[in-house]
């Protein structure tokens, strides 16, 4: 049962970080890049501060929807398309 609560608070997890416009914009926009990308260049092209970009970039983190590099003082950041796989079979397309 425990394992299924698990199961359950992370799917949770993944449509809330999902279910802000600034957030699915930010997938959006990684969706579109191969390679990873610093947060600052992210922040620039969602027109958003430093602090609300670290902010949402925390919560997707913490939904597992992208992997964070950090190099230096710069952080880096790209999708986990295994999360998207695992709790949104078809959702590339759909987009």
């Amino acid at each position: 049962m425990k394992k299924q609560t698990q199961a359950t608070e992370a799917s949770i997890n993944v449509f809330k970080a999902l279910a802000d416009p600034i957030r699915l914009a930010i997938i959006r926009y990684l969706r579109q890049h191969d390679q990873a990308l610093s947060c600052g260049e992210i922040g620039q092209a969602m027109q958003i501060s430093k602090t609300s970009g670290s902010y949402h970039f925390k919560i997707l983190q913490e939904a597992g929807l992208i992997t964070v590099r950090k190099v230096g003082r710069e952080k880096f950041v790209k999708l986990d398309r295994v999360t998207f796989d695992h709790y949104l079979i078809h959702f590339w397309q759909n987009l």
